[in-house]
């Protein structure tokens, strides 16, 4: 690909990853006031969706390995924002739940995306926003690791 020299401009994994940093700059700097960082957020995010999932689950949906979901819940879980429940169905297993806390800040977290997601289309037209997030769904869904 980048045989002798990238040609910055046509070199489309360069965007993504400054869009990347950018983004994590953006939302660490926006979470920090209740002590989260952007790679807790995800998990907080899925459990939002669907509260109550075992620790397998979460990592297979946000494709992390088990053990850095295992590092991560016991950190959410010290800042009182999940709780681990024994499985009934399985007694080697723990479901996760949202605390009150996490909750509670459950409006300003998405704030923070819909603020982010803001500064991302504010440059696009509409059509330009909906071509933006259909390509880049695409490459998301062609790579399979």
């Amino acid at each position: 690909m980048c045989e002798k020299k990238c040609d910055d401009k046509k070199y489309v994994g360069k965007f993504i990853s400054q869009l990347y940093r950018k983004s994590r700059v953006f939302i660490n700097r926006e979470v920090a006031k209740y002590d989260l960082s952007s790679g807790q957020l995800m998990y907080l995010m899925d459990l939002y969706v669907k509260d109550g999932k075992n620790q397998e689950e979460i990592s297979e949906v946000l494709k992390i390995d088990k053990g850095t979901t295992a590092r991560a819940i016991k950190k959410l879980e010290k800042q009182n924002l999940i709780t681990r429940v024994k499985n009934s169905e399985d007694k080697r297993s723990n479901k996760i739940f949202l605390t009150q806390k996490a909750n509670d800040i459950k409006p300003n977290i998405y704030s923070v995306f819909n603020d982010w997601n803001k500064i991302i289309s504010e440059s696009l037209t509409d059509e330009e926003e909906i071509m933006l997030k259909n390509l880049l769904e695409k490459v998301c869904n062609h790579i399979d690791i």
